[in-house]
Formats: structure tokens, C-alpha cells, sequence
């Protein structure tokens, strides 16, 4: 082993992508990465004009008057929600067919005309959202649920104002104020899912600061965020969150980018590098030049792209609509149709409409109007709760199909930081604890991770760090300065090597630990080596995996050693070590091509391809920009539990709804002809009530069904 860890050029050698930047692979990852943010440029400045005006559905860049409006929209659903459920409480009551049903009477003087008043204000004031937009379906020649709803609520008005004007029949009020009422709530539901899920979304923006530092004539000067233009330079000081992307123009300090991109390890910034806004300023003072503010920095364009995301329905949504479709044509062609036949028969026509209407009214299911959206409400608000935030419906339900995951290594299956694995001494006069304690009165000075990782064991010791002078950077080779007197060295094999210093064979496992060397007084005293740990979640996901019948592999860019134990350990079924970035999309062509479909997981730029080509991305880490592009399922915690969770519950929310949907239109399937009279020579015939209780214990069903949906994710 003959790399120095303190050394920045070897070290990016070893840790590949996920530590530093100059190696070929991540010079490569930039220039990907740099194509995509022009990419997101792109996509902001032709989507934002479309965003800023879409319909309710829509969902504008957060802080905007989009937003705002959605949030309106739901408050207006809401109000009249509640407003059509409290009259539509006297409406069932003074129905007579609900108090046969329930065997009361009650008598109250023109009822029916009540019941008139309370439903004309419910149909105009509770079912205008589906009027408008029966109006809109039909405008557009593409009609769907509100196009099922409008003609349902409409007719039955229309019926049975007649009925009240003098047509012989029996009312449909408390039917109408039913439906209209549950369909209300049902998408007053899903569109608070729908904000449910930009909430995830909304704890990023409070990532960033209020205010900033800006340097302006020599000074420094508080300003709001808001206030900040592009080529402003702005003061960050140590501990302090970086107010807006730019770049460093003076300073050196490590950053901790985790929230944002999913590195777990602070990364080193200096002249010349690039930050991103939101950021966490370690130890250095930096001066940075603002490249973008407000809706083009970068993550106001992770929240935008998640958002536009989330307007896309998946197929099983889509295939509810198409359902609505046609029982929208069903519905027309069997009421007129039933009307027609019944009159030809030489009923009288009151019996005639009444079959009609009992068809038009039934065949408009409140269950089908809840089947999908309750699914999607539980299951992107469960989905939430847990971290994960679905991007694409079609390939969250899709992870049922999945035979094939592929998980990167570093940051996912393990930690990402390198953590103390053995402390050795080789002085009898010095044990482990002296030894650590000399070594962080050197380390206390550098942010390294390897002096971090030395730092975490000494403070879980508890041992008081001593202090020190003379610190001073061997590059290359390690860290040196005075403790307590005693010349104290931390460095590398290269140091060793260099001036030819003996120390005994370590016993560290070449290739996958990484070794420091602890000189006092110019002789080697002991070594300590660090290794990526494996996360403890890692081992139950394999198994979970493994049990559902899921193959699972290891890609990454480490060596050959790195990757077989940490495949050894977890007992994965296979492993692909010193994977090139633009290798991993070929891996995974390969893979589809033999027939497999492969969910991918990444946690960087260098995996944008793969999780592109895969037939599910899985983005771990809060969402680098890459993430935000590419995958189709962001994981807030880098934790490989949640892949499997997230696997299994995207199977169970689509067995939800195609149960859903198969009640939801198999009802329509009985109901519809024995409302119709197809059975009444029989003596079988829906009559309205029956086909309201049937309507009604649908909804119940399904809505229940749904609920059962949150005891699927562990």
C-alpha cells in the first residue's frame, strides 16, 4: 500500500468520485454534470411561464403565486366540502326512501320543497367544480370522471326537480347530495396529497439562510437573501450556511454538502470551486462570488423538477381515467338506451325515466371516484413520512416488477466515512489511549477525514485532547507539529517509504483499510487504520431483497479487494468492482438485455446515466441535481432499509389499486343492467334505494381497502 491519505492527489485515487474531484472519472462526472445543470437552465426558463399559470392540479415553483393558489383551491374544496355535507344532513334525513330504509318517519311539512332548496344550493354551490369542469372535458372532446360526475349530478337534479313540479316518481335529492359530497372530498384528498408531497420539498427551502454577508467597498454589509445579484461577492464565515451558489474567489474550508447532494463527507473548497447555497461552512472563512439567486439556483430547481414530476399520473392513474371514460359513454348509452327500450315495451314513461336516471346515477360510483386517489393520497403521504419522495408514480408502482437491484457502494450500503477499524502500538511504554491522544493533538488542526475519524474515536473515549504548536501540512505525506513538547508525526506509507523507516508488517487489509502511521520523536509508536463501514441497515435490506426473490449486485468504482468484502459481508449476489461512470449505464443495458428489470440506486453525478437507463432510479441522499433529473424516487436518508421498504410498498400500493379500481367497476358491471330491468321479468330490479345502499357500501369498501395501505410499509 503505497498511498498517503493526507495527500489530496492520492486520496482522491483511492476514494474515487465520492471523495474528491480530480480524477479522470470525476473530471468526466463534471463535465456530466455541467451538461445537465445547462439542461435544468433550460427546462427552468421554458417551464416557468407554463408553471407559473397551470390550473389547480398544477404546481408552481414554491414561493410563488401558483403555489399560493393551490393552496387556495384546497381551502375552496374544503368549503364546500363542509358547506354541502351540513345541508346535505337535512336532505338524507326528509328523504323518504332513506326512512324506509332505516324504518323512521318523519313527517315535516313540504319536505320535498325543502329538499329542493338545500339540493339546488349543494348541485350549483357544491358541484360547480364538476360542472365547470364537465364544460371543460367536453370542450376539449376527452371525456372522464368530471365528465361522469356532471352528467350523474345533473341528471338526477334535473329529474327530480321534476319530480318536485308534478312528474310522477320518487326524488333522487339524497343521492345527488351524496355524490356530490364524496366526490367532493375525494379530491379535496388528493390534492392535499399532492401538497403533502411538496411539503417534503418545502423543509429544503428552509435550508437556506435569511440573510448574507455582503462585502461591498471593502465592507461588510447584513442584506437579505432576496436582495442578492448575480456577481455580488458575499462573506461566508465559519459555522454559517452558504447564502447562494458562486464560487470562491479567497479562502479554504470544508463544506458539508450532505442535505444537498447526499456526500456524507465535508469536501474541500478553495479558489476557484464551486458551492451551492444551503451548504454548511466548516472551520475556514471564504469570500464567494454569486453566480445564481433565487428560481435559478440550483435548489430551486430541484424543488421545481420534483414538483413538475409529481403532476405526471402513472398508468394505473391513467387507467382509472380511462375507466371513467367509458363509463362515461357507458352510462349515456345505457340510460337513453334503457329509456328507449322500456318505452318501446309500452311502459309508461315515469317508469321509463326512473330506469334511466337509476342507471345514469348509479353508473357514476362513488367508489371509483375515491379507488385511485385515496391509494395515492395514503401512499404519497406514508411515502413522505418515511423519506421517500416519488417522483414518478409509474415506476414506484413499477418496483413490483423489479428482479434486479443494482446499489452503489459508498454512501448507500455503507457509510461513506471512514471510521477507526484498529488502533495497533508498537512501543510497550505507549498504549492505544496515549497514542490516540497524541495523534489528535495533531489532527485537532486539519478538517480531513481521516482527522475527523481520529477526532470522533478520541471524543468517544473521552479523552482530553491535548494542545499543540508548530502544526504544520506535509503534502502529500500527512500532518506534523508539537505536543507537549514531544515532535509528533500522523503520515502516510509514502513518508514511511520515503525515509525509509522501519515499522513492523501491518496487519491492515491491503486495499480495503486505509493506514496512518503515529511517529513521536521521529520513531513509529503504532499505526491506526480506517475503513468505509458497512451500515447496519445494509445486511436486513439484502435479506429482504434476497427473501422476495430479488436478485441484488455491488457496482462501484473501488477496487477489486473493496468490493468483494463488502459483497462478502452483506452475502450480496455479486458484485462489479473498478466500474468506470460511463460503464455503469452499459451495466445495466446489459442486464435489461438478458431480460431483467433493474432498479438502480446512486447517490452522485457519476450515476446520472445508470439511473436514467435503469427501469426504476433510485436517487439516495436528499437529491443531488443529478438526482433531480434523473431518478424516479429520491430517498431523503441514505439508508438501504428504505430501498427495500420502498420496493415492497410500491408493490402493495398497486395491488391497492387495481383492487380498488376491480370493485369500483366490477359494481358497475353487476349494477348497471339489474338497474336497468334486465332481470324484471324476473322480478329483479335495482330500485334506487338498493342502488344507493350498493353505491354507498362500494365507497365504504374501498375507502377502507385504501386505509389498509399504511400497515404496508416497514
Amino acid at each position: 500500500m503505497n498511498l498517503d491519505p493526507h495527500s489530496n492527489q492520492n486520496n482522491r485515487q483511492r476514494h474515487h468520485h465520492h471523495s474528491h474531484h480530480g480524477t479522470p472519472q470525476r473530471q468526466e462526472a463534471m463535465q456530466q454534470k455541467d451538461q445537465i445543470t445547462e439542461r435544468l437552465e433550460e427546462k427552468t426558463l421554458h417551464g416557468h411561464e407554463h408553471a407559473m399559470h397551470e390550473d389547480t392540479t398544477g404546481h408552481p415553483p414554491h414561493g410563488e403565486h401558483g403555489h399560493d393558489h393551490h393552496r387556495m383551491m384546497i381551502a375552496d374544496f374544503r368549503k364546500r366540502f363542509w358547506i354541502s355535507l351540513v345541508l346535505s344532513i337535512p336532505v338524507i334525513l326528509l328523504s323518504h326512501m332513506v326512512q324506509n330504509i332505516l324504518g323512521y318517519s318523519l313527517q315535516v311539512p313540504y319536505s320535498l320543497h325543502i329538499s329542493f332548496i338545500l339540493s339546488s344550493i349543494i348541485f350549483f354551490y357544491g358541484g360547480w367544480p364538476f360542472l365547470t369542469g364537465l364544460a371543460e372535458e367536453v370542450k376539449k372532446s376527452s371525456p372522464g370522471m368530471m365528465t361522469l360526475i356532471g352528467v350523474a349530478i345533473t341528471v338526477a337534479y334535473l329529474y327530480s326537480t321534476a319530480i318536485v313540479f308534478g312528474l310522477e316518481g320518487m326524488d333522487f335529492f339524497w343521492e345527488l347530495a351524496t355524490l356530490i359530497v364524496i366526490m367532493l372530498l375525494g379530491h379535496w384528498i388528493e390534492m392535499r396529497s399532492v401538497l403533502g408531497a411538496s411539503k417534503a420539498l418545502e423543509l429544503l427551502v428552509s435550508m437556506m439562510p435569511a440573510d448574507a454577508m455582503l462585502i461591498r467597498d471593502g465592507e461588510t454589509v447584513q442584506v437579505r437573501i432576496e436582495e442578492l445579484q448575480k456577481g455580488d461577492l458575499i462573506l461566508v464565515k465559519p459555522g454559517e450556511k452558504v447564502p447562494a451558489d458562486g464560487v470562491v474567489e479567497d479562502g479554504e474550508s470544508y463544506l458539508n454538502e450532505s442535505m444537498l447532494t447526499g456526500e456524507s463527507k465535508p469536501v474541500k473548497k478553495n479558489n476557484n470551486a464551486k458551492v451551492i447555497g444551503g451548504s454548511i461552512n466548516g472551520n475556514g472563512a471564504l469570500r464567494v462570488r454569486v453566480e445564481y439567486t433565487g428560481k435559478e439556483s440550483y435548489l430551486n430547481k430541484v424543488i421545481k423538477l420534483v414538483q413538475d414530476a409529481q403532476k405526471t399520473k402513472s398508468e394505473t392513474q391513467r387507467l382509472a381515467d380511462r375507466a371513467a371514460k367509458w363509463l362515461t359513454y357507458i352510462a349515456l348509452f345505457a340510460g337513453f338506451g334503457t329509456l328507449a327500450v322500456w318505452l318501446l315495451l309500452g311502459q309508461e314513461f315515469a317508469f321509463a325515466l326512473e330506469r334511466m336516471v337509476t342507471v345514469m346515477v348509479i353508473s357514476c360510483p362513488h367508489a371509483l371516484g375515491l379507488a385511485v386517489p385515496l391509494v395515492v393520497a395514503i401512499s404519497t403521504a406514508v411515502s413522505a413520512n418515511n423519506g421517500l419522495l416519488i417522483r414518478n408514480r409509474t415506476a414506484f408502482e413499477n418496483s413490483r416488477l423489479i428482479t434486479t437491484i443494482i446499489f452503489d457502494k459508498t454512501g448507500t450500503l455503507t457509510q461513506g466515512s471512514h471510521e477507526i477499524a484498529s488502533v495497533v502500538t508498537f512501543d510497550k511504554g505507549m498504549d492505544e489511549r496515549e497514542m490516540l491522544r497524541l495523534a489528535a493533538g495533531v489532527e485537532q488542526n486539519s478538517e480531513h477525514f481521516i482527522s475527523q475519524s481520529i477526532l470522533r474515536r478520541v471524543k468517544e473515549e473521552g479523552i482530553a485532547v491535548p494542545s499543540s504548536q508548530s502544526f504544520n501540512y506535509l503534502p502529500g505525506k500527512g500532518l506534523e507539529g508539537t505536543v507537549e513538547g514531544k515532535d509528533v508525526k500522523v503520515v502516510g506509507p509514502n513518508y514511511i517509504k520515503e525515509f525509509n523507516i522501519e515499522v513492523p508488517t501491518s496487519e491492515a487489509e491491503e486495499g480495503v483499510e486505509t493506514v496512518v502511521y503515529v511517529l513521536a520523536e521521529g520513531q513509529p509508536v503504532g499505526y491506526i487504520t480506517m475503513r468505509d463501514q458497512i451500515r447496519e441497515e445494509s445486511a436486513g435490506a439484502i435479506r429482504v431483497l434476497k427473501e422476495n426473490g430479488i436478485k441484488n449486485l455491488l457496482l462501484t468504482g473501488d477496487n477489486e479487494r473493496v468490493a468483494k468484502s463488502v459483497s462478502d459481508q452483506l452475502q450480496m449476489d455479486g458484485y462489479l468492482a473498478n466500474v468506470l461512470p460511463h460503464q455503469k449505464q452499459e451495466k445495466v443495458k446489459e442486464l435489461q438485455a438478458k431480460g431483467e428489470f433493474v432498479a438502480m440506486t446512486g447517490d452522485g453525478v457519476n450515476d446520472a446515466p445508470a439511473l436514467a437507463q435503469a427501469d426504476v432510479g433510485i436517487a439516495v441522499g436528499s437529491g443531488t441535481d443529478v438526482a433531480a433529473e434523473t431518478a424516479d424516487i429520491i430517498l431523503v436518508n441514505s439508508n438501504p432499509q428504505d430501498i427495500a421498504s420502498l420496493i415492497l410498498f410500491g408493490k402493495a400500493t398497486y395491488r391497492k389499486m387495481i383492487q380498488n379500481l376491480i370493485w369500483a367497476t366490477g359494481y358497475n358491471v353487476v349494477a348497471l343492467p339489474l338497474a336497468a330491468g334486465v332481470l324484471y321479468s324476473q322480478g329483479i330490479m335495482v330500485s334506487p334505494a338498493v342502488g344507493a345502499a350498493l353505491m354507498s357500501l362500494s365507497t365504504v369498501i374501498v375507502a377502507v381497502n385504501a386505509q389498509l395501505l399504511r400497515r404496508q410499509i416497514k
